[in-house]
């Protein structure tokens, strides 16, 4: 009976914890405070719900996925959160014990939130990135067995090592990416219509029955967008074949400088357009050293070399799956949770095989 107690514990405060995740997958991203002293509420119709509304796994069960006011569908995402969450705090538990768990039990929230933000939202929030970095430092140098050590000062510096070789690396490949792909040309024959106005406090590039926001196309300062026009209406006054250069604050046209917030209205057909674009978001970047932090450098190079294989199949399924939306953009911070939780479950044993084998064929060579 004994035995039973603590995986039936592990396993309950994993749900728990997952209608906690939920709460910062839903309010994070919309710069909700997770502090806020209101109580959890419908999006839909905002109503409060009621503690026995709000029990994790039974209470999305009873409530058939819908809201008990206004009867709106209530995402199986928050079903799915919790579940997989104690699931996963359950096995994080059987593998590995006190004093281990908990700071494993940590690191695999991390990786759930931040997975169900980046697939929804496409960015992965700085309290869970550098949040998850500190926590890494803190707990390899409070539990040096993390770094497969019983130095606290060592354990230390190898938990800043997986984080610094983990941004370090993924930074050199975004930046590699941005030279090599950093630009994509845009062709339109006949011309197509565009404009660029301000909608619901961003700046959206309409283009035909297509549209961006200036978040989507801007990631850096120096980014710039490049429109070739046969027509142009810029603030009432038209014009013809011009070329438009565009910031993410300001337009360059005929060798002036104008801020975009003096621009009222901007318009007209394009026949191409240069979209600058990243391989990937300086999010991934900062997630990968959080899991460098908790996990090691090892973990870092298993990590990406499995989200990065995870992820060309993914995309190839994509692919032959919806040819309809081929194209379109995919977050890799899932790829990265992924390839992350692999390690913490047995990747260590399938790095130790691969390189058995690789050391056995070299000697036979």
């Amino acid at each position: 009976m004994r035995d039973l107690i603590s995986p039936v514990f592990a396993t309950i405060l994993g749900a728990i914890v997952g209608s906690f995740l939920n709460a910062c997958i839903h309010r994070m991203p919309r710069n909700i405070p997770l502090g806020n002293p209101r109580r959890s509420f419908c999006p839909a119709c905002q109503r409060t719900i009621p503690w026995y509304e709000n029990i994790p796994l039974l209470s999305w069960l009873a409530l058939r996925g819908r809201c008990s006011g206004c009867q709106a569908r209530i995402s199986p995402r928050y079903f799915l959160v919790e579940a997989l969450t104690a699931g996963l705090f359950l096995w994080v538990w059987m593998r590995y014990g006190l004093p281990l768990a908990p700071a494993y039990a940590l690191i695999v929230a991390l990786l759930i939130a931040a997975t169900f933000i980046d697939i929804e939202h496409f960015i992965i929030p700085d309290e869970i990135t550098w949040g998850g970095t500190v926590a890494g430092l803190l707990l390899s140098f409070a539990l040096p067995t993390l770094m497969g050590t019983t130095s606290h000062g060592l354990a230390l510096g190898l938990s800043f090592a997986g984080a610094a070789f983990g941004y370090g690396l993924l930074w050199l490949i975004v930046e590699l990416g941005k030279l090599a792909f950093g630009r994509k040309k845009h062709s339109f024959s006949p011309p197509e219509p565009f404009s660029i106005a301000q909608h619901d406090e961003t700046i959206v590039l309409s283009l035909g029955e297509d549209s961006l926001t200036w978040e989507e196309i801007f990631s850096r300062e120096s980014d710039e967008l490049v429109l070739d026009c046969p027509e142009l209406e810029l603030a009432g006054t038209p014009h013809e074949n011009v070329r438009l250069r565009l910031r993410h604050n300001r337009l360059l046209f005929n060798g002036q400088e104008t801020p975009l917030e003096e621009i009222p209205s901007l318009s007209g057909t394009l026949t191409s357009a240069v979209i600058p674009r990243e391989a990937m978001g300086f999010g991934d970047v900062k997630f990968i050293a959080a899991i460098g932090a908790f996990l090691g450098w090892k973990a870092v190079l298993f990590t990406l070399c499995s989200a990065s294989f995870i992820g060309c199949f993914a995309a190839l399924a994509g692919l032959l799956i919806a040819r309809d939306r081929a194209g379109s953009r995919v977050p890799f911070g899932p790829f990265l949770a992924l390839g992350a939780a692999i390690w913490i479950f047995g990747g260590e044993a399938i790095w130790n095989w691969y390189f058995r084998i690789f050391a056995h064929e070299g000697m036979a060579l």
